[in-house]
């Protein structure tokens, strides 16, 4: 099971927090996940409002980049539909330079309201915009001289002056609603989502990432796509490790409600609608571990934690960090291993 960080940079204008402060908090948090073993530090992209404030990812992960040396490198997601492909490749290129190597890049189409109206492109047009500018920027990003006629780009033999160091940047595509699961399968992309944002319990993750698998299966069958392997699904969930459940009550109710009350557009649910819908992994060392086998069930094999929302104090967010590592972490495989020991009996 791969472990990473999701960051959404959630900034509150009449909180304490500068967005310096943030941007210092964030740097702190990849830091110390490069430390603890983290898989990935993933960012999110937002603009024209306080609901993110990193609105151009590759400037934070260069950031980041020189700040860590192991810690792959994610955008969650980068939106393609606001802008040029040829500029986003030439940037991600270069993330991928000044990394040595560690970018992974998330890509969406965008789904909030405010940000279409502030880049002045319809909101019915963006899954074309999308699919256009995915294949412009993945050519690119392999070193390809592209000529592209389409209907939002035209270029004629463009080749990037900077290449990444990776002969092939992993690509992941989000989702946020189950249906749209077997069709990133079956056009052979790698997947994120975010489940509290989609799903209505726990236990459907299962059903996502089956759906998934059986568009990918055909993606093989008709030689769309890559083969599926244990990092072509990421899955994004609230985080927060205490030494127990009271415990993590106490320290994550209050920010996970501010969080969820200010994203927007967003179904609003509640810390108690957390735990009813389970779509989290909030609780004791144990609790959390036990959610980490429950999804290994699932089929899910990479797991990208939410620890930084909602105004969370930075030595609470670094000591959730360090539980999850340090004691969920080895617990999970002690109880994967014992499983699969009985299976082969």
């Amino acid at each position: 099971m791969k472990l990473s960080i999701f960051s959404v940079q959630d900034h509150y204008p009449s909180g304490a927090r500068t967005v310096p402060q943030l941007y210092g908090e964030i740097i702190a948090q990849a830091e110390l996940a490069d430390k603890l073993g983290y898989d990935t530090f993933w960012v999110a992209e937002h603009h024209f409002h306080e609901y993110g404030v990193v609105p151009n990812p590759a400037i934070m992960l260069s950031s980041l980049a020189q700040r860590t040396q192991r810690l792959r490198l994610g955008t969650a997601i980068s939106i393609l539909t606001f802008h040029n492909p040829l500029t986003v490749a030439e940037s991600y290129a270069m993330v991928d330079i000044l990394s040595g190597g560690r970018l992974v890049y998330g890509v969406g189409s965008g789904y909030l309201p405010h940000e279409f109206a502030g880049y002045a492109v319809d909101p019915a047009e963006k899954r074309d915009r999308f699919d256009e500018n995915l294949a412009i920027v993945r050519r690119l990003l392999s070193g390809e001289r592209v000529t592209a006629k389409g209907k939002f780009t035209d270029i004629d033999a463009v080749a990037l002056n900077v290449v990444p160091i990776q002969r092939e940047v992993p690509i992941y595509v989000a989702v946020l609603r189950r249906e749209a699961a077997f069709h990133i399968g079956k056009q052979g992309n790698n997947l994120m989502c975010v489940p509290y944002a989609s799903l209505e319990h726990f236990d459907q993750i299962g059903d996502l990432v089956a759906e998934y698998r059986r568009g990918r299966s055909e993606s093989n069958m008709a030689d769309n796509g890559t083969s599926a392997n244990d990092d072509d699904t990421v899955v994004t969930l609230h985080t927060h490790v205490a030494e127990s459940d009271a415990a993590a009550r106490r320290d994550a109710e209050k920010a996970f409600n501010l969080y969820v009350d200010t994203r927007l557009y967003a179904r609003k649910s509640t810390y108690d609608d957390a735990m009813k819908n389970e779509l989290h992994l909030f609780g004791s060392v144990d609790t959390v571990a036990d959610k980490l086998v429950a999804l290994h069930r699932m089929g899910v094999r990479h797991v990208s934690t939410l620890h930084n929302f909602g105004l969370l104090a930075q030595p609470i967010v670094r000591a959730s960090m360090e539980r999850l590592m340090r004691e969920v972490l080895p617990r999970f495989k002690a109880r994967v291993g014992e499983t699969a020991k009985l299976a082969a009996v």
